[in-house]
């Protein structure tokens, strides 16, 4: 079916047009070193998230039906129903979020009559959302990407036996000030900044001691706030080596493509296209800190201005400002939402 051919106008598609303002410019090669397409993390998961495209457009129920699959269970059951507990399930709402955004990403392409390649410079996921990205991309594909994250996710929450580890939000600090924090709060166990998000918003991952510990130290050192938050598993940090070690085998024994457009890694903060490399930075990234705001403001400093979140929710837009008052956050995650994205792209 055809966007155009849906009843999008009104309300809802107004709104939708309200979040897509993008900067535009005259050259057409120009607006593409200007753009880049990033995709969500988990966390912005919601039951429903990609049933109106799946419903609407045989290309996007076709994305939900090869994940289904490949994991050999209907995973769309639980994106579409109403057990939230369930499709917060890390080993479920990691492929899940990929499923929805690769969904999106072929209804955009499909009615724009494009390849992310031909409208951006760069493609960019937040944690998981790096593997979305590089599916995208053509540098995974799908069914691999819904095996790699469902094991991924697994993985993690094997890694470290439940309420051994946890994870804190720092608001207010720094990226240094909070690494002082983690350091003083270690006294020999795991804690380490895991999610360099906006300026003054950086997570802490590590030993439920040691994160406690960060709570109270953040709090004497002036953050505005600091609160642990309701994860299964200490993502991010060295306490998820075995997870490392299980992607690293599973891995090496995946297909990965050069990106097109490239990836801005999450570990290294600037753009890849080596599969060799993109395979190793996926292995570093289980371990390794979220670079988000470095590898914002690095692709503002290569020219983007403007940052188009694909998939469920509005985390990543919502950051673009925050980080760099240069760069327009806008998002797509529904039919309204691409219809008014497209009206902006071309």
């Amino acid at each position: 079916m055809k966007i155009s051919s849906l009843n999008l106008r009104g309300a809802g598609c107004a709104k939708a047009g309200a979040g897509v303002r993008l900067n535009h410019t005259v050259n057409s090669q120009n607006e593409i070193f200007m753009r880049a397409f990033v995709f969500p993390g988990q966390g912005s998961q919601s039951p429903g998230m990609g049933r109106d495209l799946a419903d609407n457009f045989p290309i996007a129920k076709a994305v939900f039906d090869e994940v289904d699959e490949a994991l050999g269970e209907k995973l769309s059951d639980i994106i579409w129903g109403e057990d939230a507990d369930a499709l917060t399930l890390t080993q479920n709402a990691q492929p899940a979020l990929m499923a929805t955004s690769i969904a999106v990403t072929r209804v955009m392409e499909a009615e724009g009559d494009f390849k992310l390649a031909d409208k951006a410079a760069f493609v960019a996921g937040h944690s998981l959302g790096e593997y979305s990205a590089l599916t995208a991309a053509g540098a995974l594909d799908l069914s691999d990407a819904a095996r790699l994250l469902r094991l991924r996710g697994e993985s993690m929450q094997a890694a470290v036996p439940v309420g051994e580890g946890a994870m804190a939000a720092v608001l207010g600090l720094d990226l240094d000030a909070v690494r002082e924090v983690a350091e003083a709060a270690a006294q020999g166990d795991v804690c380490e900044a895991a999610n360099d998000n906006a300026p003054g918003q950086v997570v802490v991952s590590g030993s439920k001691a040691a994160v406690e510990r960060a709570v109270v130290i953040a709090k004497e050192k002036g953050a505005k706030r600091a609160m642990l938050l309701p994860v299964s598993a200490p993502f991010h940090c060295a306490l998820m080596a075995p997870a490392a070690e299980r992607m690293a085998a599973a891995l090496a024994e995946t297909t990965i493509a050069a990106p097109s457009p490239k990836l801005v890694a999450n570990v290294k903060a600037e753009a890849v296209d080596s599969p060799e490399e993109i395979r190793q930075l996926l292995i570093a990234q289980v371990t390794g800190s979220v670079r988000w705001r470095e590898s914002v403001l690095w692709m503002a400093e290569q020219g983007v201005e403007n940052l188009i979140e694909l998939g469920a929710g509005k985390v990543l837009s919502g950051l673009a400002r925050r980080i760099d008052k240069r760069v327009v956050g806008a998002n797509a995650g529904t039919a309204a939402d691409i219809e008014a994205l497209l009206a902006s792209l071309n």
